[in-house]
């Protein structure tokens, strides 16, 4: 075969080693190890050269593809060979795309240094940059020293307040990693909890049909959101059942607090003498605890709805950056 690129012939372009190297962005050495692994199929051989055609092409995007999402190349060979025999890989490919896409509606933002340093008193902190690109609440971005990639704006939000609260850095990084692994082995446990249940019926081979795994890619669309749905709604039961004993126990100071006992008995909360005196004047004796009651509630909804409202306008805030 002559010529410096692909040649067209009788069954479609033509490549040499070279240019088949050129053409996919692989490299010579890549090439031969995949063709002596039998993950790419045999070359026709034309004097003392190999000859590739564009099936030997798409087959090398198809396993840079799968690489990028931590495939390894023995799993790649297992899926590429039941693709040969007739099984099809477009779904798996679509249920491979469907668990590395997204798993929030929430979209990364940028922020710039100084930007950064504004939020977090003022003052440049470089080992609390390191420690938040570390974690992965930030990422370096190629070429810019003074800007970064913010994965999740919420999570930044919520350091922003903690810090504002006169939470150090250093104790907000700490608690991240310490509530990640926690938050970690829920995803797992979650992940093997639907495996069992639903996907085993359709993943139980290997590697699964091409109708299974497009079964599977829709039921992943589907339990996708379910998780955090679960997690929100049970976060927001334990935070309520535990702030509850924190506040009796801070106003009580009678009884050490105890995390252990998820359904905890009232404890009565002793108000000042004056207080009494002053609301039993205000709206007599018998509507006083009524009326404390109410203004209870009534402080505890304004505080709620008032965080609500900075937390809310601090990620309005992080979404309008550039």
């Amino acid at each position: 075969m002559s010529g410096p690129g692909p040649s067209a012939g009788r069954a479609g372009a033509e490549y040499r080693i070279e240019d088949l190297a050129h053409a996919s962005g692989a490299t010579v050495r890549t090439i031969r190890a995949y063709q002596d692994r039998g993950l790419l199929p045999t070359p026709e051989r034309r004097g003392r050269a190999n000859v590739y055609r564009d099936t030997h092409l798409s087959r090398l995007s198809q396993i840079a593809d799968l690489l990028d999402r931590g495939y390894t190349l023995a799993s790649i060979k297992e899926l590429l060979e039941a693709w040969d025999m007739g099984r099809g890989l477009g779904g798996v490919l679509g249920l491979v795309a469907e668990v590395h896409g997204p798993w929030t509606d929430e979209r990364a933002d940028r922020i710039t240094r100084a930007e950064l340093d504004v939020k977090f008193g003022g003052t440049s902190d470089e080992q609390a940059v390191a420690e938040a690109v570390d974690l992965g609440v930030l990422e370096r971005i190629p070429g810019r020293d003074d800007e970064f990639l913010v994965p999740s704006p919420q999570e930044l939000a919520v350091a922003v307040e903690l810090f504002a609260a006169g939470v150090p850095l250093s104790a907000i990084s700490g608690h991240l990693r310490e509530l990640r692994g926690q938050v970690e082995q829920i995803a797992s446990r979650f992940l093997e909890f639907t495996t069992e249940h639903v996907f085993a019926r359709y993943l139980g081979h290997r590697p699964p049909t091409d109708a299974d795994a497009a079964e599977a890619a829709s039921m992943v669309r589907r339990l996708r959101p379910l998780a955090q749905q679960t997690v929100d709604a049970e976060l927001a039961r334990a935070m309520r059942t535990f702030a509850t004993r924190h506040l009796e126990h801070h106003l009580t100071a009678e009884k050490p607090f105890t995390s252990g006992n998820s359904s905890p008995l009232p404890v009565p909360i002793t108000l000042p003498p004056g207080t009494i005196t002053a609301v039993e004047r205000l709206v007599g004796r018998e509507h006083a605890a009524a009326f404390i009651t109410a203004a209870t509630e009534r402080e505890v909804q304004k505080r709620t709805l008032d965080a609500l409202s900075s937390s809310h306008a601090n990620t309005g805030q992080i979404d309008q950056m550039d």
